[in-house]
């Protein structure tokens, strides 16, 4: 009898819209979430782990390359959000819109690595991101590395608050 090894990447993500701005509440940011209750929650499954992040892994994990210029801490993580809704495809590097397009670090305490899942949370305040949300992803600051991309229209942001959150297990 043969034995085949399985691993599975399955990602998971919440997005909380809230009227109220965030930007009073910068390192406070779990407070603002237990004050006021978002307006709209959307949930989903799944994205597209791109061929660069694979490899930004794995030279993590042998290191190839170590430190702040590669990893994904609280100080060199970020959530990207943009327009475009071209597509994903694992040999992308990044997201594919033309301008309309945002960085934002952590929430503080994140990323959170427990029990094989590592979660990353951001949030865009008032004047921050206001466009149609078709795509995301997970972006290391100074590498420049994206772990994963997700196409999907989430809504246009005008005003208020939205806090991304994702959650990669691996298993």
């Amino acid at each position: 009898m043969q034995k085949q090894e399985l691993a599975s990447w399955l990602c998971r993500y919440r997005l909380s819209k809230y009227r109220q701005d965030i930007g009073s509440y910068q390192g406070r940011e779990q407070e603002f979430h237990q004050l006021f209750t978002p307006y709209e929650v959307i949930e989903g499954e799944g994205n597209c782990l791109l061929n660069s992040g694979i490899d930004e892994i794995w030279d993590l994990v042998t290191g190839v390359v170590s430190g702040s210029d590669h990893i994904f801490d609280n100080a060199h993580a970020q959530i990207g959000v943009g327009d475009s809704d071209t597509a994903a495809e694992a040999t992308q590097t990044d997201l594919q819109a033309a301008s309309n397009k945002t960085y934002k670090g952590m929430e503080s305490s994140y990323p959170l690595s427990t029990s094989q899942k590592v979660t990353f949370k951001a949030s865009f305040g008032d004047a921050e991101a206001n466009y149609n949300w078709n795509e995301w992803v997970v972006k290391q600051s100074t590498s420049a590395k994206c772990l994963n991309r997700k196409v999907e229209n989430l809504g246009t942001k005008s005003s208020g608050t939205w806090t991304l959150e994702v959650d990669i297990t691996l298993s």
